[in-house]
């Protein structure tokens, strides 16, 4: 038991050494400070997610041991509303997205709880949908619950996405080799929803989001953001600013940068032009789009593995997991046979 637990202890430091944010390619090009949040509550700004229906308004919840509580936030930082969430647990809320349904348009807003940090301890994760609030005033609000689990056994995760010209949820997980899970076409409240592997992620991914047209979805590391199309090939990656522990991304409403946010307090908010080839020509409505998801089987998201580069890393960051990798296998063996 000791030995597991030190191990437990050297993994999350080699966890800390992956927020270690690396050096931005271009030195903020294309980067601002959109806002600081103010609201002592918020300390661990785990997702982020643009108003489909308030514009200037932006949601945010903190990570694990926390309340299913989430809060508005205007543009330059300040708590509009905080809402609770009922008929909700918080065990590990690691993402969130809002969406507008493409057949009736209303505005959604959907809470992870897939946190796994024991990758596969919990039999099935839940992820919940609220309507989003038509006002912006301190309230409770009732949440579907839906439960998964993975075709391919449990695992940690910290991204979802809604892909808005179908309505299908995407769950990315959080691994040395990532993958990016398909929910069903229709989710069912009266069982468990099953999670297939459907496209590659990059390595120890932290979120995830689609574009507000459709036409390309994001995956954020500690290190950066990878920008895919939606049959999982990737597009192009986006340099990052520098953050304490980057943990959420997010599209602006016009498609043409990305949000990302860390964990704190009086955590940053940074917005991030996407390079212009990476921006659809035009902007349809996601209703008029043709259908594309990523990647439907395994098979496909093998030779797009091969075919792209989906790490999301540069040579150096692939130096600094090795080397960190290699200490936390060293240092558990000798724990272990100390402990023996």
């Amino acid at each position: 038991m000791r030995a597991l637990a030190a191990a437990g202890v050297v993994m999350m430091a080699t966890c800390a050494l992956f927020a270690v944010p690396a050096r931005a390619a271009v030195a903020d090009e294309g980067m601002e400070k959109l806002f600081t949040f103010k609201d002592p509550k918020i300390t661990e700004s785990s997702g982020l997610a643009v108003s489909p229906m308030h514009q200037g308004i932006y949601y945010t919840h903190n990570d694990s041991a926390a309340s299913p509580t989430f809060y508005a936030v205007d543009g330059k930082g300040r708590t509009r509303a905080t809402f609770q969430v009922r008929g909700a647990q918080a065990r590990d809320w690691e993402a969130m997205a809002a969406t507008k349904d493409p057949v009736t348009g209303q505005a959604t807003l959907w809470f992870a709880d897939i946190g796994d940090n024991l990758n596969g301890a919990w039999p099935d994760v839940s992820i919940y949908r609220v309507v989003e609030p038509q006002t912006l005033k301190d309230a409770t609000l009732p949440a579907t619950r839906y439960r998964f689990r993975y075709a391919d056994g449990g695992r940690n995760a910290e991204g979802i996405m809604i892909n808005p010209r179908t309505g299908r949820l995407y769950v990315v997980s959080k691994e040395f080799a990532g993958s990016v899970y398909a929910a069903p076409k229709k989710l069912r409240t009266d069982r468990t929803n099953v999670l297939r592997k459907v496209a590659v992620a990059p390595l120890m991914a932290t979120d995830a989001a689609y574009a507000p047209d459709g036409s390309s979805y994001v995956v954020r590391t500690y290190f950066s953001a990878t920008i895919y199309s939606p049959s999982g090939k990737m597009i192009t990656r986006v340099s990052m600013p520098e953050l304490r522990q980057a943990e959420s991304i997010a599209y602006t409403a016009d498609g043409k940068s990305l949000l990302t946010g860390s964990e704190g307090a009086k955590s940053p908010v940074y917005r991030v032009t996407i390079p212009a080839a990476a921006r659809p020509a035009t902007t349809p409505s996601p209703a008029s789009a043709a259908p594309q998801t990523p990647a439907q089987d395994a098979g496909t998201a093998s030779r797009a593995a091969v075919d792209t580069d989906t790490t999301g890393l540069t040579i150096k960051d692939i130096l600094i997991w090795v080397a960190a990798a290699a200490t936390a296998v060293g240092t558990i063996t000798f724990i272990a046979r100390r402990t023996r």
